[in-house]
């Protein structure tokens, strides 16, 4: 079954943000627009390519008024650490969440049982806790944030839009569609 357009279950989680650690909630995540990134581990070879990634992308995450939660199966201790001896990781302005329980990759249906890992997913989630887009790969394949972004901006337009789609290669600006019959086999 697809998680699209379905509420995100209950979590509470511990993560380490701007030198902190902080709790993150299904609850304290309403109101805005947010992207969840699930990868395996810390201290692994392509997380933190994809942390600086998203580091490196984080204004126009802000700019479009959402949060981005870097999520793996570590402590918040652990993501402390990687933070601060990690010189991609350290570009992080984003909390860290770790999930040791496993409770979080399971409910957003990314956790390897055999390896007590997480798959490579992406999850970009409405202010009322909606799901609304979700990526999720193999973990030697790492992701381009700037396609989250896209699809983030995307994902709000048709939120702000009701009867609009975005096409294929949509950026904010483009034009949208109207679906109709009087468009039917003739795009």
């Amino acid at each position: 079954m697809s998680l699209i357009n379905t509420q995100i279950q209950a979590f509470k989680n511990e993560a380490f943000h701007n030198g902190k650690f902080v709790t993150v909630s299904n609850e304290s995540i309403k109101g805005k627009w947010n992207v969840f990134i699930f990868m395996p581990a810390a201290f692994t070879f392509n997380c933190p390519t994809e942390v600086e990634d998203a580091a490196d992308n984080y204004a126009e995450f802000q700019k479009a008024g959402a949060e981005v939660f870097i999520v793996t199966t570590d402590t918040h201790f652990a993501h402390k650490v990687w933070h601060e001896t990690s010189p991609a990781v350290g570009k992080a302005k984003f909390p860290l969440i770790g999930d040791p329980t496993h409770a979080l990759t399971r409910a957003f249906d990314v956790h390897i049982d055999e390896e007590g890992l997480a798959l490579r997913g992406t999850f970009i989630i409405n202010p009322e806790g909606v799901i609304k887009t979700a990526e999720v790969h193999s973990n030697e394949i790492a992701r381009d944030v700037k396609e989250t972004v896209r699809k983030l901006k995307a994902a709000q337009y048709t939120a702000a839009n009701p009867g609009q789609v975005c096409p294929a290669k949509w950026n904010e600006g483009a034009k949208t569609i109207a679906p109709s019959i009087d468009l039917v086999g003739k795009i």
